[in-house]
């Protein structure tokens, strides 16, 4: 029952409806975005400081089921209006989903939990023992070692035959070969969030407000001459708007900090008055603060490609728990007994053609396809998936203001596959999928006579994207990679280190502003991003902590 009775936590007394929010002046930090970064990162804040968060969506403990394993999919999926999981469809193409919830995408992803490589921490400039100290205090309120069935076991001994080798057993580090990482569901199969980490605030000196859309960053130039953000602008559902700021405007440790991903971010940064001047004045945002032409530039989405796998036996409900990290950049997962996009609900299709249709992308042909189409495909007790994840990547996009609506999806361009090095990586991967599926240790839940490349070629007759298929995709790999790509919704940059903010996260040439979230990654870290991006709210949190307590 302990599971039980931890799932259920979440009835903080801090946690208010936006509609309730009086116009306020009173914290010390106000925190945009109630997501991966932003619950760690507040609830650090919340020790020693005053801590207001904004989360533009609802609580998951409004319907805790929904958040189960065996739901994944169904939630996910989900993009009505009011839903936890906000359908965006990109210039190249792909469809994709932004979390709308407190918790952010730990409340629809599919759980992994595994490190950034060392690397990527060394890049970063983190202190290792803080470093450390950080990713055990996220796992110790939401991670657990998964239960190895049947289809996990078989897929592991797969990688190992494939020569993804060697097997290094449980464990939460980045390491080359095979390996069972954490998650972030427990032996109950009940989903455990960033918004759990909550559960570490101090109570007397935090509000959530739930259904609180931020609008607009407001910024003084007094003195020097140098803009200062001093509060925000919310709507709540509706429809009213509240004022919200520091405070002590004076302070100089008192501030706003973004945490509300890597689309909302730089867009909202945008909608500030801050980014590429022409863009902004083009959109009739005015006045323009800060001329930053990096903001909404270094976009990037790490390319998945799936193949799904009919199954002669039944299998277990499992999402990503054994993966392979290549030496050569490709990144081996999979599932079982899940719907996942070979289900694509008609809702969810309706919501993709009504996105077509609005963005007027130049998908026509494919929309009239997905239009004719009549899914009503089951193979969730049967079938597996395994997916290759193309790491970094070195394939760049941007971002731009569509219109002025903060809760509508800017435009957003990845360009998958552009840089030569991430196809080769993706053609790889796809080889060593089809060594898996062919494998002994895999054999068991595959058909007899079935082969790996023809398993390959059953995705091109699924719209698993709106891009157009070419014949040469059902012999050359580098063009099934190519029209067969998809989301794994690791997606980053936008507000960038270095380019956007400094190594403390602050926004160049703005005093009292930070972004902290996965907008400011160069890369990808690790196989999946939620464990650094936890780690990295608490790591800064207590930086700015410390920071607050010298001066």
């Amino acid at each position: 029952m302990l599971f039980r009775r931890r799932y259920n936590s979440g009835n903080y007394r801090f946690m208010k409806d936006a509609a309730s929010a009086p116009n306020l002046s009173h914290f010390d930090y106000i925190v945009v975005g109630g997501g991966t970064a932003g619950c760690a990162l507040a609830a650090t804040l919340s020790q020693n400081a005053t801590v207001l968060v904004l989360e533009r969506g609802g609580s998951p403990y409004d319907d805790p089921t929904a958040t189960d394993i065996g739901n994944f999919a169904n939630t996910l999926l989900n993009t009505t209006p009011n839903s936890w999981s906000q359908l965006f469809v990109t210039e190249d193409g792909v469809y994709n989903s932004r979390a709308r919830v407190l918790g952010g995408g730990t409340v629809i992803n599919a759980g992994f939990y595994s490190r950034a490589e060392e690397d990527f921490v060394a890049e970063a400039g983190w202190e290792r023992d803080e470093v450390e100290a950080a990713y055990e205090w996220v796992e110790k309120k939401v991670v657990f070692e998964p239960q190895v069935k049947g289809w996990q076991s078989a897929f592991r001994d797969g990688l190992l035959e494939a020569g993804v080798t060697p097997f290094n057993g449980f464990t939460y580090e980045h390491v080359v070969g095979t390996k069972i990482g954490g998650t972030i569901f427990d032996p109950d199969g009940h989903r455990h969030t960033a918004a759990n980490l909550l559960e570490y605030a101090n109570p007397d000196k935090i509000v959530v407000y739930l259904h609180a859309s931020v609008h607009k960053i407001l910024f003084t130039t007094k003195g020097n001459g140098r803009p200062k953000a001093y509060g925000v602008i919310f709507q709540d559902a509706g429809g009213v708007y509240h004022t919200a700021e520091l405070g002590t405007q004076d302070s100089i440790m008192n501030e706003v900090i973004l945490s509300a991903g890597a689309i909302a971010s730089p867009q909202l940064l945008m909608l500030s008055g801050v980014g590429p001047a022409a863009h902004l004045a083009a959109h009739g945002v005015n006045p323009v603060i800060v001329d930053h032409p990096m903001v909404g530039q270094g976009m990037a989405d790490n390319p998945m490609n799936p193949v799904f796998i009919p199954s002669p036996e039944p299998v277990e409900v499992s999402l990503v728990q054994a993966v392979g990290i290549t030496k050569f950049g490709s990144y081996i997962e999979g599932g079982s007994a899940l719907s996942l996009s070979i289900s694509l609900t008609r809702s969810f299709l309706d919501g993709v053609l009504n996105l077509v249709k609005k963005t007027k992308l130049r998908t026509l042909s494919i929309s009239t396809f997905l239009n004719s189409l009549d899914l009503r495909l089951n193979v969730a007790t049967k079938a597996g998936v395994i997916i290759q994840k193309v790491n970094g990547p070195l394939s760049r996009g941007h971002l731009e203001l569509r219109n002025t609506d903060p809760d509508d999806n800017p435009s957003v361009t990845f360009n998958y596959y552009q840089n030569q090095e991430d196809l080769n990586k993706c053609v790889e991967g796809l080889s060593t999928i089809i060594k898996v599926i062919e494998s002994k240790g895999y054999s068991k839940y595959k058909y007899p006579g079935s082969s790996g490349r023809g398993l390959l070629n059953l995705i091109l007759a699924l719209p698993t994207n709106l891009r157009a298929r070419h014949i040469t995709s059902a012999f050359d790999l580098k063009q099934f990679c190519k029209d067969t790509v998809m989301t794994i919704y690791h997606y980053h940059g936008g507000c960038q280190v270095g380019k956007v903010v400094d190594n403390d996260y602050k926004v160049l040439g703005i005093d009292a502003l930070r972004v902290i979230d996965g907008s400011t990654f160069l890369k990808s870290p690790g196989t999946n991003p939620q464990a650094a991006i936890m780690m990295l709210g608490r790591y800064m949190g207590q930086k700015i902590l410390r920071e607050r307590t010298a001066f």
